[in-house]
């Protein structure tokens, strides 16, 4: 069991570690592991294993979580071993036209929310606002306004008392209501609990190059036209004033489908990484890169075996989890879509002392995506022998070449929590700031100091020097003015804002080139960027094929979770 940190047992003593009646934490970070290690191992015995051969699974995973080489997602972490039992993280629910639809799905949500999970919908098949609605005599009040509903009912649901709610609205740009949609979270403070993105089509992007009408339609009934480009605009003007909507090419997204058989994808998860079919669920996983260097280099012999432990441990928590609900289950066993990722990128870049914003970087990003995404088929192929393909395999993209065990295997999550945990970089994000606090959930403010840098000052300064370094990184949260530091070494340690956005956009598209799922990742802009700065991004964002996009301009809402420090009193490095 590695040593922690004061940050990472307050992240676990928050939201992971079991609590008695009292509300007073009864399990320890070893204890966890082996709860969740052995609950896991558990699904060995389906496929033959004895007694001995499940203990010998649960030390091996007990060993790859404590040593913070993976960890799934949070859902497995709080509740594998107990109780409620619902492992996975990411859900999508589909919201049909009428009032039964509407409420059973809110429903089946609120069951999710308080499990631990997340939801995805596209409100596209509501019909507008103002329609007539036949069966009453009255008018419909339009997707928005049952987005309020959803929002109100998650607001009341705590996720397992550990986790606030969180949903993916997607509106299609086509759809009559798309303006109101668009401008929905125009307040801050509006839809809280929703993260909302547009639908694109290819279509859509081409009249906006164009500069083409594009029809507002609901079951194949159009409302009226508007310049595409005005559409665009309204999604450029929200974005650069709030950070939403994000984006979602669609038909990039269905082009990846795997199971074209059993439908389009229409939705995400709240991050927008993973696209999930009606009642589809998928349990994340990351790897952390950090933990797979050898001297400087990368320790590939150890990346394979991770990764292999990894698919079959996300394998296992397929068989033993409890779903919310028999769609839900029914759908995800079909399927058996799993998303193995990474943490750590951008400490992995500093441990390599490659600048993220180079060629290097991007050409190591395709070479760790691609050895991920191989090893992880081959780990996937394996339990297909052991254990049979997913069920859908016949009508897949795989069939007959290729048994899978999974129809999806790696996705890159944003891993905010599990990142902390391990006490690393989140995904495949920069570092925000080599200092900065981090708000959690009961409202507590962590110091943030990144490891590696701070590795790097123990390794190569005085204390005195080290002590003058800090301090100005707690004014900063960057080295640029601080000339103590070698011209290269601030080159390697740039923090989120040094980064243009073009390296941001070149190291998701890196990384989404080997992904089967999709690529959580927030381009950073500064306060100064422009709306046409915005529109570029998006634009661009299309043409390297990207599945999606978010992006956030510094100073554009009053409440961040993350926020550099100014004026720090020096602080421990702990």
């Amino acid at each position: 069991m590695m040593k922690l940190d004061i940050n990472q047992r307050t992240i676990l003593e928050g939201r992971y570690l079991q609590r008695d009646e009292a509300g007073r934490v009864v399990e320890t970070p070893e204890e966890l592991f082996w709860r969740v290690a052995r609950a896991v191992a558990s699904a060995e015995a389906r496929f033959g294993a004895d007694a001995k051969q499940v203990g010998s699974w649960a030390q091996r995973f007990f060993t790859l979580m404590s040593n913070f080489d993976f960890l799934p997602n949070s859902p497995t972490l709080i509740n594998a071993g107990r109780e409620l039992g619902q492992l996975a993280a990411c859900f999508v629910l589909p919201v049909e036209d009428s009032i039964e639809s509407i409420f059973e799905t809110l429903k089946e949500a609120a069951l999710i929310h308080k499990s631990g999970g997340g939801t995805g919908f596209n409100f596209s098949r509501l019909r507008p606002k103002g329609d007539p609605v036949q069966s009453t005599g009255g008018v419909a009040s339009g997707p928005v306004s049952f987005m309020r509903i959803f929002n109100a009912a998650t607001e009341e649901i705590k996720q397992g008392g550990v986790r606030r709610g969180a949903n993916m609205g997607i509106l299609q740009a086509d759809h009559p209501d798309i303006l109101e949609f668009i401008a929905s979270k125009d307040q801050e403070g509006a839809f809280r609990n929703f993260n909302i993105s547009v639908a694109l089509k290819d279509e859509f992007l081409t009249a906006v190059k164009r500069d083409k009408e594009y029809p507002l339609v609901f079951k194949r009934k159009v409302y009226r036209t508007l310049p595409a480009r005005q559409i665009f605009d309204e999604i450029t003007r929200h974005a650069y004033k709030n950070g939403e909507p994000g984006v979602i090419f669609i038909d990039a997204v269905n082009r990846a489908n795997p199971t074209p058989a059993l439908g389009d994808i229409e939705a995400t998860n709240p991050c927008g990484e993973q696209p999930l079919l009606p009642y589809e669920s998928c349990t994340l996983g990351s790897v952390n890169l950090l933990q797979m260097i050898q001297g400087m280099s990368v320790a590939w012999d150890k990346l394979r075996e991770v990764v292999h432990l990894a698919v079959r441990f996300l394998d296992n928590v397929i068989e033993i989890n409890s779903f919310p609900t028999p769609e839900i289950a029914a759908a995800t066993r079909r399927s058996r879509k799993i998303g193995l990722g990474v943490m750590g990128w951008a400490d992995m870049l500093y441990s390599l002392e490659i600048p993220y914003d180079s060629d290097g970087a991007l050409d190591l990003a395709e070479e760790v995506a691609s050895f991920i995404i191989e090893e992880a088929r081959a780990a996937s192929r394996a339990l297909a022998g052991e254990r049979g393909p997913f069920p859908s395999w016949a009508g897949s993209v795989y069939h007959p070449e290729l048994p899978l065990r999974h129809a999806t295997l790696t996705t890159i999550a944003p891993t905010g929590s599990v990142s902390g945990i391990a006490g690393v970089s989140p995904g495949i994000e920069p570092v925000f700031a080599l200092s900065y606090t981090r708000t959690v959930l009961d409202g507590k403010k962590l110091l943030m100091v990144d490891k590696v840098f701070l590795g790097y000052l123990r390794a190569g300064f005085s204390e005195a020097q080290r002590e003058t370094i800090l301090n100005a990184v707690y004014l900063n949260g960057t080295l640029q003015e601080t000339h103590e530091v070698p011209e290269q070494t601030r080159k390697i340690f740039k923090t989120a804002l040094e980064i243009s956005p073009q390296w941001h956009l070149k190291t998701q598209a890196a990384f989404q080139k080997y992904v089967d799922n999709a690529v959580s990742k927030t381009v950073n802009l500064p306060q100064t960027a422009t709306e046409a700065d915005v529109a570029a991004i998006f634009r661009e964002a299309h043409a390297l094929g990207l599945k999606g996009l978010t992006l956030y301009r510094t100073g554009s809402r009053k409440e961040q979770p993350l926020t550099p420090l100014v004026n720090c009193p020096p602080c421990q490095e702990n």
